[in-house]
């Protein structure tokens, strides 16, 4: 497996566009061969995710593009709008689930060929579970917002998977609306992951502080470096896998530039270590320490 950023980050998002393929593919055999409306909801699950994992793909390598000209921080938001996208996708599918789950409620229909519907989503299951381990391998290394929602998509299908699998097997033993009760519960677990999904692209679109413990780290390690008499008007906020991080510091207006030249790249210094790619900006603000005394 890869392990430079932008490889890391490109390997992880076409191997999730090749297993909605596969997925697709298989489970679409699948439905034709059981009418199993929780199969369709799998199917149309997946058909959803190679869309979105494609939105994916391209958002990712368009944010991976250095900042120009015209985007100084950068093009890592590109990474919030494909989460954002692909929360859109989901709830498009639960929708759609929802109608079709209720249509079989009312006119439930038998399901044929067990074995192979069981079989598809066991396997379909194995093809998830590695995806979401070449995930999550990435996101501990980059950290990057697509990834992360796209590995929240495929946790869903795991459960979803699950419930199919579920659904089919209680069919076969006379539950007749299990297939689409189960069906209504995975649309609405995946509605709840996208909003999820949705929410946390909005607060990084939106310029959304970091949370709490990360800012108040922040303050500690720049309050603790010798010379620093203390900070005001810190902001942050991230734009793909950077955080953005600004600040006042107060220093002694006896000392000379070069000096605060140098604390305030102490103070870089020290934040970098807590967050290595984070574009960091302080301003010096001269305090008469007699007066403030």
């Amino acid at each position: 497996m890869p392990h430079n950023y932008s490889q890391l980050l490109n390997f992880a998002a076409s191997a999730s566009v090749i297993t909605a393929v596969f997925l697709i593919i298989l489970k679409l055999d699948a439905w034709t061969a059981t009418n199993s409306v929780s199969m369709l909801s799998s199917l149309i699950d997946s058909l959803m995710d190679v869309s979105a994992s494609l939105i994916n793909l391209f958002a990712i390598r368009f944010a991976l593009k250095p900042a120009d000209t015209n985007h100084s921080f950068g093009h890592g938001k590109a990474e919030s709008l494909a989460g954002l996208g692909q929360a859109m996708f989901i709830i498009a599918s639960a929708v759609f689930l929802t109608t079709r789950a209720f249509d079989s409620l009312r006119n439930p229909e038998p399901i044929a060929e067990f074995g192979w519907g069981i079989s598809v989503m066991i396997i379909s299951m194995a093809a998830t579970v590695i995806l979401l381990l070449i995930q999550r391998y990435a996101i501990k290394k980059t950290n990057s917002t697509a990834l992360r929602a796209d590995s929240l998509h495929y946790l869903t299908d795991l459960a979803a998977n699950a419930a199919t699998l579920a659904a089919i097997a209680l069919a076969y033993y006379g539950f007749k609306n299990a297939d689409p009760l189960f069906a209504l519960a995975i649309a609405a677990y995946i509605t709840y992951g996208a909003i999820k999904i949705a929410l946390e692209a909005i607060d990084l679109l939106m310029d959304h502080e970091l949370p709490v413990q990360e800012r108040e780290a922040i303050e500690q390690i720049a309050t603790a470096t010798p010379d620093v008499i203390g900070i005001h008007d810190l902001r942050t906020w991230q734009t793909g896998n950077k955080k953005v991080i600004q600040m006042h510091i107060e220093l002694d207006d006896r000392i000379s530039l070069l000096q605060a030249h140098d604390i305030t790249s102490a103070v870089e210094k020290r934040i970098l270590t807590l967050e290595p790619l984070a574009d960091i900006i302080v301003h010096q603000d001269p305090v008469n320490i007699h007066t403030r005394i």
